[in-house]
């Protein structure tokens, strides 16, 4: 009965090790004409939700390794961008120029 319970436990583990990495979804606001935060850390294949938690509408460019115009964003709303290719981006509001953040991708 222990060797079975070993057995089953190390079966367990290793399907756990097997399964591949969640990617995740990060929330940045855009308000007061910044992003904050202004910059990110994120592993292959997590996501960046941009919401618009200002009172003016922004439009959200996105270059780098792969590169995104995600356009306007009106306030309220959000928008997503996947990040599938390592590197660093450099991302800014079409709108407010000074608006920029960097996001890099491991």
């Amino acid at each position: 009965m222990k060797v079975t319970t070993i057995i089953l436990a190390a079966q367990v583990a290793l399907c756990a090790l097997a399964l591949p990495a969640q990617a995740e979804e990060v929330a940045v606001s855009q308000a007061g004409k910044v992003f904050n935060p202004d910059n990110l850390q994120l592993k292959v294949g997590d996501s960046v939700k941009f919401n618009n938690d200002d009172k003016v509408a922004h439009a959200v460019l996105i270059k780098g390794p792969a590169e995104n115009n995600l356009g306007q964003i009106s306030p309220g709303d959000a928008k997503s961008a996947s990040f599938d290719t390592p590197g660093t981006y450099d991302v800014k509001c079409a709108i407010h120029p000074k608006m920029k953040m960097t996001i890099t991708v491991q």
